[in-house]
């Protein structure tokens, strides 16, 4: 059952602390529509966890945001790796990641 933006954001009130709202799903299910709206609603910020697009320049076949969707709310883990340097691993990804979520 998909949630709406509205819904998310009444479980969120309710909470008294930080919160960190993790949206998954399959592909083409509205998840980056969702995220956008909640984050704009909620002065929040996006962080992908998309394997391919870290990437840079795989746009297309990753399906990325806009630059408008991007300008509606801050992303981040998109395009900041070059495909043609190896070397980038899993471990680099969750550290970045992490150095992103604070609730201080």
């Amino acid at each position: 059952m998909a949630a709406s933006a509205a819904s998310v954001l009444c479980g969120l009130r309710r909470a008294m602390v930080p919160s960190l709202v993790v949206i998954l799903g399959a592909t083409g299910t509205g998840k980056s529509k969702l995220a956008i709206e909640l984050g704009r609603r909620l002065q929040g910020e996006i962080i992908s966890a998309d394997s391919m697009q870290v990437y840079q320049g795989l746009d297309i076949i990753t399906n990325k945001v806009t630059a408008e969707e991007h300008a509606q709310c801050k992303h981040h883990m998109i395009s900041f790796v070059d495909p043609l340097v190896s070397g980038y691993t899993v471990l680099d990804f969750r550290n970045k990641a992490l150095a992103l979520i604070s609730f201080s």
